[in-house]
């Protein structure tokens, strides 16, 4: 069969090692994984709990022959048996903010880790998951998790759970600065990615992500919203309208000057909080989003100009979720490395190059080879982070109105796309980027003396060009010129290491969106499209626990394609 037409099921299966080192049979001997726990993390204060998770498959994994019968399981299922979650306790104390071994005794988070997870992926609401966490036809998932005697969590104990995540993610104020031109911009760390670095490196133990993956990574950031679980009455609201006032000095309203109605705040209902709030999402924030998955090459792209193609598009209230893919192109799949969770209106651009500075403190040994994104983080301050990573920009372009202005290319140097243009409208030609010095060559190859036409024609301009330096023989592939970190005129906008368009261009930035869209769709897949939880801080908690899971879940499915592969061999 034609490679290029194999499913990524059938690459995988075809890979000798991949088959070899993954199976369950070559894992048997490392089973369970444990999970790594960071050398900061102190051990829980916590020396008692409701609940105790313990490995509970510690009989099964010396027989060989019950090992191979897991191939049958489900995901989850079979997850449950190949990592062993009990290192996972301190972490999670750690991320709740647990401080002190006095006060009441709480369950034990690991089992309510395995719970919402349980929850996540068979889509149930909350109280569905407690019903069926007491209902004798599951006692044997409440053993797994650790539950005992009858001792289950409430609903309320479930929401606790998601806002002490949430709440203590970014408590202590650590940051990381990010240069957004003269202007030095600090960012909150997210500690729950510790539960995303874990999960990763439990992949790596098991051999799963291949070397090429790791020492050439190619990395995808990118945005998806999430409608919040409040029905949205003002599209216009602001930090302004969740502080107090008085009827005698009402607060401004940000919907009248969008000629809109909006709202007096005049009446006793807007002494806290105006009434046309959400009450229970109050970080919910309106975006129209107008953006699309085509890049800017696509032969189905709209040639209109962005502001004639303003009335398209639709309204999302609620958040986003920027996580950070790293793609494994020869085994084809990939996994979240890193996240963050911000209202819906606010730019990717800084937050995601928060998080590619973030990756020498996760994970040191990484080596980034290649960024890849949409248009919407084509902003200088992420240019500027991927170039000082040493890595290629594969982002796609974001316009500018005087990217249409032809005649300006020459006067600018460069055209549309990135390409240099000669002082004469010829486009220049790329002879590689020369990773050592970070820097793009491109060469004219003295195009006006070969007879081709120019890209911009000038007026009283005389074709070809008499007065032009470069057609001296000495100049043997004309004129030279080295694209860095910026073009000559300091712009960063369009510059990109590998030509945009071109089938290495198009390789990487399709294996990037293929990556950041199938994590998407594993979350809408999951009911987090629109989110089943009220508030910043559990919405955050919950999307990181659900790409915590992909990545877990990742690792059984590719346990088995490999087991499955084996025995099929």
């Amino acid at each position: 069969m034609d490679g290029a037409k194999l499913t990524p099921q059938q690459t995988r299966a075809a890979e000798a090692a991949f088959v070899s080192q993954c199976s369950l049979a070559s894992l048997q001997p490392h089973l369970p994984l444990g999970w790594p726990v960071p050398p900061e993390i102190p051990p829980s204060p916590k020396k008692s709990y409701r609940s105790g998770y313990g490995y509970p498959f510690q009989a099964e994994v010396a027989d060989r022959a019950q090992v191979l019968g897991w191939k049958d399981l489900s995901d989850f299922d079979l997850l449950l048996r190949l990592v062993d979650f009990s290192h996972l306790r301190p972490v999670l104390a750690h991320l709740l903010g647990w401080q002190s071994g006095r006060g009441w005794q709480p369950f034990d988070p690991v089992s309510l880790f395995l719970l919402v997870a349980w929850q996540i992926t068979n889509r149930w609401k909350r109280s569905q998951t407690l019903r069926n966490l007491a209902d004798p036809r599951y006692a044997d998932y409440a053993r797994f998790f650790g539950f005992q005697n009858g001792v289950y969590p409430t609903e309320g104990g479930l929401r606790y759970f998601l806002t002490g995540l949430g709440c203590h993610s970014d408590a202590d104020g650590e940051s990381v600065a990010v240069k957004q031109g003269e202007v030095v911009v600090q960012v909150l760390v997210q500690k729950l990615n510790l539960l995303l670095t874990g999960a990763v490196d439990v992949l790596r133990a098991a051999q799963v992500l291949s070397g090429p993956a790791w020492e050439e990574a190619l990395l995808c950031p990118d945005g998806q919203l999430h409608d919040a679980a409040s029905q949205p009455h003002c599209i216009s609201v602001t930090e302004n309208c969740y502080q107090p006032c008085t009827p005698d000095q009402p607060r401004p309203c940000p919907a009248k000057p969008k000629e809109r109605r909006g709202c007096e705040c005049d009446h006793l209902a807007c002494a806290q909080v105006c009434r046309h709030a959400t009450s229970r999402d109050p970080q919910a924030r309106y975006v129209w989003y107008t953006g699309s998955n085509q890049s800017a090459d696509h032969p189905n792209r709209s040639t209109q100009a962005e502001d004639r193609q303003s009335e398209h598009g639709e309204g999302h209230y609620g958040y986003r979720s920027l996580p950070l893919r790293l793609a494994d192109p020869l085994r084809r799949f990939s996994v979240t490395v890193l996240n963050d969770v911000r209202p819906a209106h606010e730019h990717e651009d800084l937050p995601s190059a928060a998080l590619l500075l973030q990756l020498k403190k996760y994970y040191p040994d990484l080596r980034v080879d290649a960024v890849a994104g949409d248009a919407g983080l084509g902003f200088d301050s992420f240019l500027h982070t991927v170039y000082s990573l040493r890595a290629r920009r594969v982002v796609d372009l974001r316009q500018h109105a005087t990217d249409r202005d032809e005649p300006l290319w020459p006067t600018r140097g460069y055209d549309d796309r990135g390409r240099p243009v000669c002082n004469y409208g010829y486009r220049l030609v790329s002879y590689g980027f020369d990773r050592q010095r970070q820097r793009h060559t491109w060469c004219c190859d003295q195009a006006c003396l070969k007879g081709k036409q120019p890209e911009v024609r000038l007026a009283q301009v005389v074709y070809p060009p008499p007065e032009c330096p470069y057609q001296l023989q000495r100049h043997g592939h004309g004129r030279v010129v080295a694209v860095g970190e910026r073009f000559a005129d300091a712009s960063i906008r369009l510059v990109r290491d590998i030509p945009v368009g071109s089938s290495t261009w198009k390789a990487l930035y399709r294996r990037a969106r293929n990556a950041v869209e199938g994590r998407n769709a594993r979350l809408e897949d999951w009911g987090l499209k629109r989110m089943p939880v009220y508030g910043l801080p559990r919405v955050k908690a919950l999307i990181f626990l659900a790409d915590t899971l992909d990545t877990l879940t990742t690792l059984a499915r590719l346990v088995r394609e490999a087991t499955l592969a084996g025995c099929a061999a």
